[in-house]
């Protein structure tokens, strides 16, 4: 399935500049820009190199800025934005642009016919550049090449520094540009006819949406040389390959076959009755784009394990969305080793039964700071046993941590996280924010949700039913009894204290004094679309029938019903604006996979219903070629249009979209096997 734009839209710079495509490398490393060329971001770029790890990232290569120039007349390809302008106007020649599965731009200078594509190596710090030409034939014709090179901190800006140049040295065929601090190179191999050394600086390149977010968003940019290639022949070519390892420029054409040979594959159905389903339902070609998708975050931890990236730009892998996204992302979809490779990942580093919630970019510790991300991996391990009925691995690997997981729960772990008397898990203490609506301004905890919260509740439970299943299967009869009675004394205590009578739902909280909180959040939609629900019956159907009343949007469900005095229906401003309607109303992609499981669950699979539940998911094929082509964005505003905020791509978004997807399609082929 191509993702294709035509010139009206790539030459509307207001529209073009919305788009923005995304390439990975499985390192943690990308390239991405807008489908003008134009970089609206500080974290667009041609190369963000992961070096010693996924959390060091830099960007190296900027952009590629490009003249071509037939018969002495000079036709300008690239658009940046500076001060009250927009120099040069390259987006005013395109005649499209397609993802394909590589971004590719075409343009139109006078009679002559441009192809530019970019693609990523798999397991490289390498992009490719490749220019194709046509109706060129007994014309004077070259490419003129201007690198522009960054080399700073993905997060940061650069201004203009002599010291900060990188030390450029050119052999034949190679470009070397050194980091100051000497701590990578950049090689730029190229077949050009001449190379001319600079040594320019670009001014105050602007940064739109930056600027929006209420960032810095004006950098300077370094432009070390020229690259001059002679254009002749039926078909000219022009290959660039800008990577931290040294290639030659012949080497462009064996590069891409092995990652578009790679990305086949990545579609290739590995789910089962895929294949079935696809042919009995014409509009099933969008689950490929989701495959892609979803392979954009896998990334290597170390040298044989596995992680998750959260989201593109800016997040690495945290805990909770790892083992929320491992699903939908990994089980799903036929990948189990890379589950079994980020669950060892992440066991490897369990403490006081807590895994952590994040590695921070450089050498410090990890963070242990989550009352929901150890409980959403012990779900992960369950649902891989469940999936692949791999005893063995997880009665070696896994079963001992999650039995530590669990005792460390009951005694008491950081943040007196510990089950209390009543069975219920307490989680957390004034001043912190320990679930997934975690954010803090300075000390202002914006969603205070200390003592137990409904979806730990409803976490621990589904944990202590999972691992209780477990032990039973490897034949550890006293553990199992043990965790069946936690089970059963929590599950007592929770009727007794979460059902909201007057709404027919379960309270969002029971507070450190014991109030409840009454909002009407989408945490509780967890209670019942677990494998182990803590409600079930009239009950349950309650739940998902409020969460929808209140909830329900084209693209997930609201974080905070629109009736509440702190509702935030729009996600926008600088941080401290954005931050206070992170949870208070602002749309979350990911929560239509539990709301659709929960509600196929409470209202059956007929026909009907399953067509409810493909309606709720229908929204997001749309989506897909709007703003983070192929792929789905983190957040939403509450409020109509529901206009696409946060990061342009959500591990758990995707995820949990696809997770249904594949469920759906499982179904679909299923009818037609027993038809």
């Amino acid at each position: 399935m191509i993702i294709h734009f035509g010139g009206d839209v790539c030459r509307d710079l207001d529209a073009s500049a919305r788009r923005e495509w995304l390439e990975t490398n499985g390192l943690g490393g990308f390239a991405s820009s807008t489908i003008s060329g134009m970089n609206t971001r500080r974290y667009h770029g041609l190369l963000v190199a992961a070096l010693r790890s996924l959390t060091e990232r830099l960007l190296l290569l900027s952009k590629m800025d490009e003249a071509l120039v037939i018969d002495g007349q000079r036709f300008e390809l690239g658009t940046n934005r500076y001060p009250q302008t927009v120099h040069p106007h390259g987006f005013q020649l395109q005649t499209g642009f397609r993802l394909d599965p590589f971004p590719v731009y075409t343009f139109s200078a006078g009679d002559v016919e441009i192809e530019k594509s970019l693609m990523m190596r798999h397991g490289e710090n390498t992009v490719v550049v490749r220019y194709r030409f046509s109706n060129l034939r007994g014309r004077d014709a070259s490419l003129e090449l201007r690198p522009l090179v960054a080399f700073r901190d993905y997060h940061s800006l650069k201004s203009e520094d002599a010291r900060a140049q990188p030390a450029s040295t050119f052999e034949p065929g190679l470009v070397c540009l050194a980091a100051p601090d000497d701590s990578c190179t950049l090689y730029l191999a190229h077949h050009a006819a001449h190379v001319e050394a600079t040594g320019y600086w670009h001014k105050s390149l602007e940064y739109t949406e930056e600027r929006a977010r209420g960032f810095d968003f004006i950098e300077d940019l370094f432009n070390p040389c020229t690259l001059f290639f002679e254009l002749d022949g039926d078909a000219p070519r022009v290959d660039l390959i800008a990577s931290t390892e040294r290639h030659g420029a012949g080497e462009a054409d064996a590069l891409e076959q092995l990652e578009r040979t790679r990305r086949l594959h990545i579609c290739a159905a590995p789910h089962a009755g895929a294949a079935e389903a696809e042919a009995a339902d014409e509009n099933t070609p969008h689950v490929c784009l989701l495959l892609r998708a979803a392979d954009q975050f896998f990334v290597s931890r170390g040298e044989n394990l596995r992680s998750i990236i959260a989201g593109y730009h800016w997040f690495t892998d945290w805990g909770r969305d790892t083992m929320v996204s491992l699903p939908g992302l990994a089980l799903a979809t036929g990948r189990f080793d890379d589950a079994r490779r980020i669950l060892l990942a992440f066991a490897e580093h369990l403490s006081e039964g807590m895994i952590p919630n994040r590695f921070p970019e450089h050498d410090e510790p990890p963070e242990y700071n989550t009352a929901d991300g150890t409980l959403w991996f012990v779900h992960a391990a369950g649902e891989l046993l469940r999936r692949t009925d791999d005893e063995k691995f997880v009665r070696v690997e896994l079963y001992e941590k999650l039995k530590e997981i669990i005792h460390w729960h009951e005694r008491g772990t950081r943040f007196q996280i510990r089950a209390a008397e009543d069975g219920l898990l307490d989680a957390g203490m004034e001043g912190v924010a320990l679930t997934w609506m975690d954010v803090k301004v300075g000390d202002y905890v914006v969603t205070p949700r200390a003592g137990k919260p409904v979806e730990i509740q409803a976490l621990w439970y589904n944990a202590l039913r999972t691992v209780e299943a477990m032990a039973r299967r490897f034949g550890d009869q006293r553990p199992a009894a043990h965790y069946r009675s936690l089970a059963e004394g929590a599950r007592a205590s929770f009727h007794g204290l979460f059902w909201n009578d007057s709404e027919q739902c379960l309270y969002d909280c029971i507070n450190l004094d014991g109030t409840a909180d009454d909002s009407l959040r989408p945490n509780q939609i967890f209670a019942v679309s677990l494998p182990h629900p803590l409600v079930t019956g009239e009950r349950a159907r309650g739940v998902v029938d409020a969460v929808r009343r209140e909830l329900l949007t084209p693209y997930g469900l609201r974080t905070l019903s629109p009736r509440h005095a702190e509702y935030r229906g729009r996600y926008e401003g600088p941080p401290y604006e954005r931050d206070n309607a992170y949870h208070q109303g602002t749309v979350w992609s990911w929560l239509i996979g539990p709301f659709v499981t929960a509600y196929l669950k409470t209202h059956g699979r007929t026909p009907a219903t399953l067509a409810t539940a493909r309606e709720c998911l229908r929204p997001f094929r749309e989506h897909l070629f709007e703003i983070g082509l192929g792929q789905i964005s983190e957040l939403f505003d509450g409020d109509a249009p529901h206009t696409p905020r946060g990061s342009i791509a959500q591990a758990w978004g995707v995820a949990e979209v696809l997770r249904c997807e594949l469920e759906e399609l499982q179904t679909v082929a299923q009818a037609h096997a027993d038809s």
